[in-house]
Formats: structure tokens, sequence, C-alpha cells
């Protein structure tokens, strides 16, 4: 055995003065798109790796191999398209589209108006109805949306966070309508309100009042609505925002233990609400690096939930999560090599062990995505699943000391995260104080000097340019769309009864100053009335304020 080790060392002191006598590329950097630098070739020496502690099995803590004993074996992921645009209409003719083509799930984005909390015919809304997602403002703006769309058989994934109690009792209503029982109900809800104060600024009230209502949710799901996942963690928005992995990564945990924590000073088991959360990452083009991210973070979450916050139910230990391939890698320059880039990051997600997938389309960087372009982005999964033969292994690459030595590197990187948030007073202080903000921005700074230096090639920007330009057909949002939401929601409102309108809406302020009172059977009887959501969001400004934050700068 020693004779062997010594074998080894010497082919690998061997190796390593052969490489050193060869130049390398000039002019380019060798390091992870997160600036990591990259070791050339990872041995048994370079990696700390215990099989039964590190690694163990699927479906076996710590779950690094995988959540599921069989994974795609047994079932694939959830195939899922974005959509969201113009009406209610027009964004349920894309989901019946989208169900014939394949799709398995449904994901729906909504309007700016909608996110900030604004009624369609406010005059701040003005330009922005329907323009990024669909206009939702009101029950019939929902109803319109899924109609004919089975809810007790599909699992719907919904965009938004501020406002996403709102957005939840009105899916509520419409279930019950098509006579599926709120506990049939199943998706997810994003409502991650610390990765918007963090990442993606579409926030409204200040950080308390926020945290109550994504608390009120978590507690009224685990009592109401046993299916569906009332947080969907994400760090998908850290990600586009700049960050690196590891701060994808750690920042995206750390607002997961916070919503454990809130809920557990709220009284709550820990296993009674934690096998409903979910989580979203990105994936970005570094493909190893992506990989050892989702293997690191289903690692964390289980040790973390078993250990620090006691959960004891097996399925709190199990991060699921969503994935979405990384829109801030795509180009408006040669928009067709967007194609390799998702098929890439799809891949990624896949050898990391997604339980649900959304392929961007090629035309992103340019516009919302034409049907010809989301069709193609759906096929792309549908290759990976059916025809390359990854989903044959569980866990093809692990083991791979390159994979390991990343993996472990990426957990590290998050605990000394933790560990200077923990300094600051936990996560919603270190928002407060701008801590991760202000480490994305320069995470971003360092990664577009990179590119402008000619050191990180981008094909299509600064290298491989081409003076031809692809014809891409783009999506055109109609501009009479505008004209005909506000029309179709100012009908709504003449037709309310005022009255009962009017006492929703003090029951709401009313309720909104109650610390501990749980807003969500408040809010589920007002949308059964007509309140609209500009009109809930406004009466909790009325009581709660709004926030702003200290630019980083």
């Amino acid at each position: 055995m020693a004779r062997v080790e010594e074998r080894r060392i010497s082919g690998l002191d061997a190796w390593r003065s052969r490489y050193a006598a060869v130049p390398l590329r000039d002019g380019e950097v060798f390091t992870s798109i997160s600036g990591a630098e990259v070791d050339p070739l990872a041995t048994p020496e370079s990696v700390s790796l215990d099989y039964e502690r590190d690694l163990g099995y699927p479906g076996s803590f710590p779950f690094t191999r995988g959540v599921y004993p069989s994974m795609y074996r047994g079932r694939l992921w959830t195939m899922r398209q974005f959509a969201g645009f113009g009406t209610a209409q027009e964004t349920n003719e894309r989901f019946r589209y989208l169900l014939e083509h394949g799709q398995t799930g449904l994901s729906c984005a909504f309007d700016m108006p909608a996110l900030m909390g604004v009624d369609s015919d406010s005059p701040r809304a003005m330009g922005e109805v329907g323009r990024e997602g669909v206009a939702v403002a009101s029950l019939e703006d929902m109803r319109v949306l899924f109609s004919g769309i089975p809810l007790g058989e599909v699992s719907t994934s919904m965009t938004i966070n501020s406002s996403a109690a709102i957005a939840l009792a009105m899916y509520l209503v419409v279930g019950e309508e098509q006579d599926v029982p709120r506990e049939r109900l199943r998706g997810t809800i994003q409502t991650d309100i610390l990765k918007e104060y963090i990442a993606q600024k579409e926030f409204i009230f200040p950080p308390g009042p926020s945290m109550r209502l994504v608390t009120d949710m978590v507690e009224f799901c685990a009592a109401e609505m046993p299916l569906w996942h009332p947080i969907s963690i994400s760090g998908y928005h850290i990600r586009e925002a700049g960050s690196t992995a590891a701060q994808e990564l750690a920042f995206t945990l750390k607002n997961g233990f916070t919503y454990v924590e809130w809920a557990l000073e709220r009284g709550l088991d820990v296993d009674s609400f934690a096998p409903r959360l979910s989580f979203f990452f990105n994936a970005h083009l570094d493909f190893f690096e992506e990989i050892a991210k989702y293997r690191a973070a289903r690692r964390i979450w289980a040790r973390e939930m078993r250990d620090t916050y006691g959960a004891r139910d097996e399925r709190s230990l199990l991060m699921r999560f969503h994935t979405q391939t990384a829109g801030v890698s795509l180009t408006w320059q040669q928009p067709l090599v967007n194609v390799a880039r998702t098929a890439i990051e799809a891949l990624a997600a896949v050898l990391g062990g997604t339980q649900s997938l959304h392929t961007n389309s090629y035309d992103e960087a340019l516009a919302l995505p034409t049907e010809d372009a989301v069709r193609l982005a759906l096929r792309t999964q549908q290759v990976i699943a059916h025809e390359t033969g990854v989903v044959n292994s569980i866990d093809p690459l692990g083991g791979s000391y390159h994979v390991e030595a990343l993996t472990n590197r990426l957990e590290e990187e998050a605990y000394e995260l933790f560990r200077r948030i923990d300094e600051l007073g936990g996560m919603v202080a270190a928002i407060e104080q701008n801590m991760p903000q202000r480490e994305i921005a320069e995470a971003a700074y360092r990664y577009q000097q990179e590119v402008e230096a000619d050191e990180r090639i981008v094909v299509g920007v600064n290298r491989y340019q081409s003076t031809d330009a692809d014809e891409i057909h783009i999506l055109r949002i109609d501009p009479d769309l505008e004209r005909k939401q506000i029309e179709r929601l100012q009908a709504f409102k003449a037709g309310r009864d005022s009255a009962v309108v009017e006492r929703r809406i003090a029951e709401l302020a009313e309720a909104a100053a109650v610390p501990d009172r749980n807003l969500m059977p408040v809010i589920v009887e007002a949308v059964r009335d007509g309140v609209t959501l500009g009109e809930i969001c406004d009466t909790w400004r009325a009581v709660w304020g709004t926030w702003r934050e200290q630019p980083v700068f």
C-alpha cells in the first residue's frame, strides 16, 4: 500500500513538472465565473472526502447525491416554461399551448404593477400593464387566467413576492370555484421577500411587516393547504444581480433559515411547515461549479435543519428545488447562440439533481419569448430527458475529485458568509446594513471588468463577433391590451357592492394593525368579495408605510 501511495505521489510530481513546462493560453483567466481559482487537476490528494459523511446515498442523509433514492429513474423533473404577458386571456392561451406541447407544470409571471401592489388602472401603472408579465389586479383576472385549466390536476408556480399573499388568496378562491378544495391545490408561490431587498428590489413594505406576511402564509398553508409550497427561497435573482455561486448559495440558504426562525418564533413545529419549503436556483454557465453548488446546498440544508433547528421528519431535511437557466447569460448579439448556452445550463441543473426546470428561450434578451422559441426551449429539456442517457445514472458525477473539491469549497465559503451575517445580527439586520447588496455589487463589478478587459470571453460579445444580424422575430405586446385591461378592471370595480368592499378594507386595516393576527383568512374573504390587489396593498401602505433602501455603490 505504501508503495502504491509512493508511486501515485511520484506520478503527481512528474505531471506537475511537465505541466509547469507548458505555456498556458495568454490573456485569459483560469477562474470560474465566480472568480474562484480552478485547480488544473483534482486528485485524491486535493480533496478531503469521507463517503458516508459527505456523500452517502441518494435519498439518505446528507442527500448530497439527491433527495430521492431513484431520482430520475423513478420520475423526471417537472418541465416548466415561464409564461405571463398582456392580459389574463393572452396568458391563458399560452398556458394551454404549453400544456398541449408536453409541459408538466405551469409557471406564471406577473406584471410590474401586480408585483408592486398597484392596480392596472392606477396612474402609477401607466405603460407597464402586461409588459413583462400578466396583468392581475382582481379575482376576475385570476378566473380568466386559469379558465379551462383544472387546478386539481396541474401544479402551478407563481412568481410574486410583496403581494404574494393576495395572489395566493385569489388562486385559492378560483380553485374553490372549480370545486377543488384548498387542501388539494398543488404548487408554489415565491414569497421570498428577503431576496427582494437583496437583489430584485420589488419590495413595498418595511422588512418587519413583510416578514410577518411571509410567516402568516407559512402558518396558513401548514394548516389549510398541505400540498402547497408557501415560499420558494430564491437564489436565482441573487445570481442574476451578479453574485458568485458561493454568494448565491449562502444568501439563499441564510434567507431560508431566517424564514424557519420566524416560523418557530410564531410557535410552529418545524416539521409542520419545513417539508413544504422549496428553493429556486440559477443554472449558470460554469458547468461543474453549478453542479457542485446544488450538491453543497442539499448537504448544508439537511445538516442545519437536523442539527440546528431540530427537524425529525426526514421530509424537512430534503432540499427540493426548481432551477431556471441564467437569463443574465443570454446575449442580444447572435441570439441563436443562446440555444447552446441554455442547453449546457439545463444539463448542469439535471446533473445537479433539480426537481423542476425552466429553460430560457433564445430570444429573451430581446423581448418576451415567442411561441417558437418557447417550444424549442421545452424541447431542449425533452432531449436531455429522453435522448442523452444522463437520467439513467443517479448522480453520475458523484465521487469526481473535481466536483467533490468544488462542493467542499462552496460549502466552506457559504459557512464563512453565514458567520459574517450572524456577526451583524442575522439576515434582516445584514440587509438593513447593505452587507449582501455590497458583496453582490463588488462581484458583479469584478466580472464586468474581466469581460471588458477581454480576460473573460463571451462569444459574440467580445470574441467571435459577427456583422450579420440574426433575423429574429420577437414578440410585441399590443399597446391596446393595456386599455382593454383597464376597462375590464374598471367595469369589475363598478359592479361590486361598494359597502361590502369598504367593510372588507376596514377589516384588512384593523387586522394589519394587530401584529399577532394571521392576515390570510381576512385576505381570502376580501378578494372573494371583490377587493383588488392594489386596494389591499394601499390599505397596508397606510398602516405599515413603505421601504426605501440606501443605495450601494
